[in-house]
């Protein structure tokens, strides 16, 4: 007990041993340069250590297209190819769609090659299915010259058939999307657009966005869009699918604002899955309802094939500030010592004279060695070992190899 309690009050000081070895001082300054370098290089320069970052973005976004299209033998506006028509982040552009006029509540055969039936016990087994087009009653109905029928379903007649082949409407490609985007950051009071000022009505009308000549072009080609996403034109014009459309802020406001522009990106939304039938897909279904004069209610159904735009903002903007940068500088200052903690294992563990370096670096002092030795010859140096030299102003020891 007595032991546990001197060792707890002692005090540990640091005690400078100089090496004059060439291999451990050239592993150190290595060590000390290479942190030196990833300080400036990466976190000062290129991660801007220096400012504080405002995250908590505030967009607003708003979409228009336009082209015309031809499908089932009509042209097509933006009125008919375009959900929903608020010009929201979140819209889709109609490829294909399947028809299914005159649809009365009754009951009728299901369309679906996989409701086939040979007597009403096979229908049993898709009762409460939530792949049929209505609810299952449990019939098999079959004409009396056919072996097999199909499973009886009780809602919207006749049934939707979704496996006639479509056409689909081959202009898509060729529409536009305009998008004007307004964002703010607010620990900066910052408001910005995504198309300069000195941009003109007239430039915006007849520019399109290309990477490399136009970047800040607000007009989008839907072609162009599906190409740079990864994209299967072809698949996507008959199944639908996801594009993602990002724009991203990243703005040093350490400079003018005027510097802080958009950059646009785009992204294949739709991975693709093992089962191709269920993967590369977008589709929706809506109807249009009407009465006839007797009152009696019916339908137009219509099963949607679309490409689905989703506008993403991201981004940050930063500027200098005294706090951060203070942090930066005393992590950098202390990272430097990182060297001397590899040094010293190289020296303690893998070096010719790891012993004397242990003796010369760690050394215990009593308050009673010290009181003798006081008493005995006041202000010596007798305690130094021979070949060992003192520093007169810091109380450094400068140790040798050859020591």
């Amino acid at each position: 007990m007595w032991g546990c309690i001197t060792d707890f009050f002692t005090y540990e000081t640091t005690k400078s041993v100089v090496v004059k070895s060439w291999s451990v001082g050239i592993i150190n300054r290595i060590m000390q340069l290479l942190i030196i370098t990833y300080f400036v290089g990466w976190v000062f320069i290129h991660e801007k250590a220096y400012q504080v970052i405002d995250t908590g973005i505030e967009s607003s976004v708003m979409t228009k297209v336009k082209g015309f299209g031809n499908h089932h033998n009509r042209v097509m506006d933006v009125a008919d190819y375009v959900f929903p028509s608020q010009g929201a982040a979140v819209f889709c552009i109609m490829t294909k769609v399947i028809i299914t006029e005159n649809q009365f509540q009754g009951r009728c055969p299901e369309s679906s090659k996989d409701f086939s039936c040979v007597s009403d016990a096979d229908c049993t087994q898709f009762l409460h299915s939530v792949l049929a087009n209505g609810n299952i009653t449990g019939a098999c109905l079959k004409n009396d010259n056919e072996s097999k029928g199909r499973c009886e379903i009780e809602g919207w007649c006749p049934a939707e058939n979704d496996n006639v082949k479509i056409k689909p409407m081959e202009e898509v490609e060729n529409f536009t999307i305009f998008i004007k985007n307004s964002i703010r950051f607010p620990l900066f009071n910052v408001n910005r657009g995504n198309f300069p000022s000195t941009m003109t009505a007239k430039d915006i009308q007849n520019c399109t966005y290309k990477p490399e000549s136009t970047p800040l072009c607000p007009i989008f080609r839907v072609g162009d869009i599906l190409r740079y996403a990864g994209h299967n034109k072809t698949l996507l014009l008959n199944m639908g699918g996801e594009v993602g459309i990002n724009i991203e802020w990243k703005c040093d406001l350490d400079r003018d604002v005027e510097y802080c522009l958009p950059k646009y990106f785009f992204t294949k939304l739709d991975a693709p899955l093992k089962d191709p039938k269920i993967s590369n897909k977008y589709n929706f279904r809506f109807a249009k309802y009407f009465k006839t004069e007797d009152g009696t209610e019916y339908r137009t159904l219509h099963k949607v094939f679309a490409i689905r735009f989703d506008v993403m903002v991201t981004g940050n903007a930063g500027k200098f500030s005294t706090i951060p940068t203070l942090i930066a500088l005393v992590a950098a200052f202390s990272s430097i010592g990182l060297g001397t903690v590899l040094c010293d294992i190289i020296l303690l563990n893998f070096m010719k004279g790891a012993a004397q370096y242990k003796a010369k670096k760690f050394e215990e002092v009593s308050e009673a060695q010290i009181d003798a030795s006081v008493s005995s010859s006041p202000g010596s140096q007798q305690s130094l070992k021979p070949g060992v030299k003192s520093s007169c102003d810091s109380g450094a020891i400068s140790l040798s190899p050859y020591d």
